[in-house]
């Protein structure tokens, strides 16, 4: 028997259900080890934000430079479920994706550093 999809919802239904989709989304990284680390890294760094933005630009992209980890964490999590779902065996192009995904996180890794990095600088340096 083929499963039902879902009936289409409109209005507020519709983001009321979305709302609970990205809900879920979220616990279910929170059950993955490399984006549980990543969330209690934030929430030290979100607040230091304040202390080292001088302008709102500045806070803007030391926020923004952590929630684009979460964002390519949470969306490196999503392609690796997806390829485990098609299948356990190994197939070139399967690695390919998770080491793709994994490349990306890596990219914003680098990114936040890079961006958190020069901000902790000037601060050491009293600028």
């Amino acid at each position: 028997m083929t499963p039902t999809p879902p009936p289409k919802r409109r209005g507020l239904m519709r983001l009321l259900f979305a709302l609970r989709y990205s809900i879920d989304g979220l616990r279910a990284g929170w059950r993955e080890p490399a984006f549980r680390q990543e969330l209690v890294l934030g929430a030290v760094l979100l607040p230091a934000a304040w202390q080292l933005g001088r302008t709102w630009a500045e806070m803007a992209l030391l926020v923004g430079a952590v929630i684009a980890v979460w964002v390519v964490e949470l969306l490196n999590t999503a392609v690796e479920s997806v390829v485990d779902r098609i299948g356990p065996e190994w197939h070139a192009l399967a690695k390919r994706a998770k080491d793709l995904g994994s490349a990306a996180v890596l990219l914003a890794l680098l990114f936040a550093g890079g961006v958190w990095g020069a901000a902790l600088w000037t601060w050491w340096r009293g600028a």
